[in-house]
């Protein structure tokens, strides 16, 4: 097991990264708030680990919530049932919530956390790669609208994220791919000796081994909480966490939610951003084509959807939460590993870019 620290002085966790990992109560228990525990997983999680978990809250009283499963349900309606099960269980403001799912039941279980009574701990397993690797770090929660992806939410940090590759070995591939997206985008915006690691183990993560899965969860774990600690609100460097998504989310609006999933709009997403800062002389065009070959090989998408065109990206493109004072801003690249949040672009090379995606 390795352990990293996200430090936010009196409210700093530690980030478990290891095998075997989902039974040991001495890494949970330790951060629970008092003798109530409500998991929340859902349908796919629940019959593979949720008696596991369970098991190491034993003498806790313990309830257990199950959504349904899929980024559609990531609502304030499917949130209620969330509180339903708080209340009828009459747990009170000594109530620990546990996460036990992917990126949609970490960021709703977050989200609950910081309504439930004004605010109650809880605690992150993440079981999809892209949950070890990114949503379940930071306290960023939430849940979507019709109108925008992650419009509704707050900042909410974890007292603990237990992050167990075991966990992956269930995984379908699609979104073992998805996560990969993630990986690469650290590299991208901070790390260029871990892009050029990944360049190199691409083929051993695929094929899902251990170690190379472990290091490289640790690698984006580490570069996330470095983030997060300078910035935990998004109020300046933060920001460059989001390379690629602004339009990613356009695309899954779009989409609808769930039909792409989010590591693949925010793999099409990483390509326009690196296509964008390469039409404004910040990156080589060969830069760009080793980007869309690496994210090829972890067999995700590298171009948007065909019927999207230049105008209905940019309506969408507007709903961002990087939109201030009505100027979209973008997160693009100086180089790699070294990405920057701009609004100094000019609008006719944007369409330019939108146009020649498609």
């Amino acid at each position: 097991m390795r352990t990293l620290t996200v430090d936010l002085g009196d409210r700093s966790y530690p980030i478990h990264i290891g095998d075997q990992l989902l039974a040991r109560a001495d890494l949970l228990t330790p951060h629970l708030q008092g003798r109530q525990v409500c998991v929340v997983t859902n349908t796919t999680v629940a019959p593979l680990y949720l008696d596991t978990v369970r098991s190491a809250f034993s003498g806790y009283q313990c309830l257990d919530v199950v959504l349904p499963d899929g980024e559609q349900y990531k609502t304030l309606a499917e949130m209620n049932a969330i509180f339903d099960a708080l209340l009828r269980g009459r747990h009170n403001r000594g109530t620990t919530l546990v996460a036990l799912g992917g990126g949609v039941v970490g960021d709703m279980t977050g989200f609950a956390a910081a309504c439930y009574q004004r605010g109650v701990a809880f605690i992150q397993i993440p079981t999809t790669l892209l949950a070890q690797v990114d949503s379940s770090v930071g306290g960023k929660t939430g849940v979507n609208h019709p109108l925008g992806k992650n419009m509704i939410g707050a900042f909410y940090q974890p007292r603990c994220v237990l992050a167990d590759i075991g966990a992956l070995a269930t995984l379908p591939a699609r979104e073992f791919s998805a996560g990969i997206a993630e990986i690469v985008k650290y590299g991208l915006i901070c790390d260029k000796p871990f892009y050029h690691w990944l360049r190199g183990a691409m083929d051993g993560l695929m094929a899902r081994d251990p170690a190379l899965l472990t290091e490289a969860i640790y690698r984006s774990c580490a570069n996330k909480a470095k983030v997060v600690a300078a910035d935990e609100r998004e109020s300046d460097v933060r920001a460059i966490l989001n390379l690629g998504h602004t339009f990613g989310h356009a695309i899954e609006t779009a989409q609808g939610y769930g039909v792409w999933l989010h590591g693949e709009a925010v793999a099409t997403g990483m390509v326009m951003a690196a296509d964008f800062s390469a039409r404004l002389g910040w990156l080589a065009p060969a830069d760009v084509d080793d980007l869309r070959a690496l994210l090829a090989r972890a067999g995700l998408p590298v171009a948007p959807p065909s019927d999207m065109g230049v105008e209905q990206f940019l309506d969408l493109m507007a709903v961002d939460k990087k939109v201030l004072d009505g100027q979209l801003r973008l997160v693009l690249l100086r180089a790699i590993g070294e990405a920057v949040v701009t609004a100094d672009f000019p609008l006719h090379e944007l369409k330019a870019c939108l146009a020649g995606a498609a």
